[in-house]
């Protein structure tokens, strides 16, 4: 089994990498921690494959932080797997946005794990959620995708 071809319409790749040795654990698959860094990893550049700059973002007054995240494993990962994450934005709030992240085995097209995450955007000055600017909100809501599009 092997990926079918480039992401649909508004999903991304956001992420490819290999799982090392030292990623695992006794066990002789990939550590949680390790799933938690590369979804982290992924999770920055959604925004920018998504044309939504940080650096904008910053000259707005605004940032986005990341207030949960849900993962969940479905198939173990050993040292020597390729990686490679699929994300797409979900729901866009008033103050929120929330995306998925799907993390497959590039080789053999297998889910591996699935990490929901929900980021507030922030007044870095108050250190507050703040509403979102209304440039980023229809931005994002012109690429919210069906979850099993991902």
């Amino acid at each position: 089994m092997s990926l079918p071809g480039p992401p649909a319409e508004n999903c991304f790749d956001t992420y490819r990498s290999l799982v090392l040795p030292a990623q695992c654990d006794h066990i002789g698959h990939m550590n949680v921690r390790w799933y938690a860094h590369h979804f982290d990893e992924a999770g920055f550049q959604i925004w920018t494959v998504a044309d939504v700059r940080q650096s904008e973002m910053r000259a707005d007054g605004v940032q986005v932080v990341v207030a949960r995240t849900t993962t969940d494993f479905v198939r173990e990962m050993i040292a020597g797997t390729s990686i490679l994450v699929r994300a797409g934005f979900t729901k866009v709030g008033s103050k929120s946005v929330t995306h998925l992240a799907k993390m497959y085995n590039a080789d053999t097209g297998e889910l591996c794990a699935t990490q929901e995450t929900v980021e507030v955007f922030f007044d870095p000055k108050s250190r507050k959620a703040t509403p979102m600017p209304e440039k980023y909100k229809s931005q994002l809501t012109g690429l919210i995708v069906d979850p099993t599009a991902i």
